[in-house]
């Protein structure tokens, strides 16, 4: 087993033959989020580094599926590698993953929500020009988050949303391809011709058409100004590769990640260290004055 989600199962397959190994992905939603992601490797296969679909069993077969089966990439993810240590070898990765971010991000859609097969837009989501404030307080006003996050720590998060509304509204007529889960675990890397560069961006269930910020905050969620890791090698590569990024984008992509985090902490069922890891970080983003 490659990776366990909350709903989806990977195992890389070795064969006797010594034949290249596969991926056997398995899920576990319906065969709609199957399709979704198959389309959407076929689209991104020539302008993307993403795994090579071999065989797809959308409905699926034998009494296990919906799975697809996909070529194996070697690599490692680029949580791996931060915890190297390698400082050199991140920021290069870092610059990498920029660039590979800004080619997927050139990708856009008529309209603005969730993708389905094909891909195209299925469900509308976010929409008016104070829809991520909004979503917030729709996310505060959750039982379950209230338990987890203090009272103060709440009225701090939707006056910090709010008092960006204006800077955030920009960002509703955006509707590029967004990952909509681009963490380390879901960057895959690996070093070539000396240098370490992007071997395959995996797992692509969550995207959606809308902000390429998410995106950004997502891979930037555990960056900070004082001990950067990724910064400035990531924005740099990111602009190289032809993304856009507005003077204050540091800052409004910390608020633009209060949306995840705060539905995170909306979920009824969520690991005990994952409500305190990701409380902590709600906290952090409404004490930082830089804001």
């Amino acid at each position: 087993m490659l990776t366990e989600g909350l709903s989806n199962f990977n195992y890389r397959v070795d064969f006797d033959s010594g034949d290249e190994p596969v991926v056997l992905r398995i899920y576990g939603r319906d065969p709609k989020v199957c399709q979704k992601e198959v389309d959407l490797l076929r689209l991104l296969r020539e302008t993307v580094p993403v795994p090579e679909v071999l065989r797809v069993y959308a409905n699926g077969f034998d009494g296990v599926g919906p799975f697809i089966v996909l070529r194996y990439v070697e690599g490692i993810t680029f949580r791996q590698l931060r915890r190297t240590g390698d400082e050199e070898a991140v920021a290069q990765a870092a610059r990498s993953i920029g660039e590979t971010l800004a080619a997927f991000h050139r990708h856009t859609f008529a309209e603005r929500g969730t993708l389905g097969a094909g891909p195209a837009v299925t469900d509308h989501f976010l929409n008016g020009p104070n829809a991520i404030p909004e979503f917030i307080d729709s996310c505060l006003a959750s039982p379950t988050l209230r338990r987890r996050l203090d009272e103060r720590t709440r009225d701090r998060v939707h006056t910090l949303a709010w008092s960006r509304s204006p800077e955030l509204a920009r960002f509703q007529d955006e509707n590029c391809l967004v990952h909509g889960d681009f963490g380390n675990r879901n960057v895959l890397v690996r070093r070539e011709r000396g240098r370490w560069r992007v071997a395959a961006v995996i797992d692509w269930e969550f995207a959606v058409a809308g902000s390429p910020l998410f995106d950004i905050a997502s891979f930037l969620r555990y960056e900070r100004r004082l001990a950067p890791s990724r910064e400035p090698r990531f924005s740099q590569g990111y602009e190289r590769g032809g993304g856009k990024l507005s003077e204050d984008w540091r800052r409004l992509a910390r608020i633009v990640d209060l949306t995840r985090l705060c539905e995170i902490l909306a979920q009824e069922k969520l690991p005990a260290d994952v409500v305190i890891e990701v409380a902590e970080l709600v906290r952090e983003t409404t004490e930082d004055n830089s804001i």
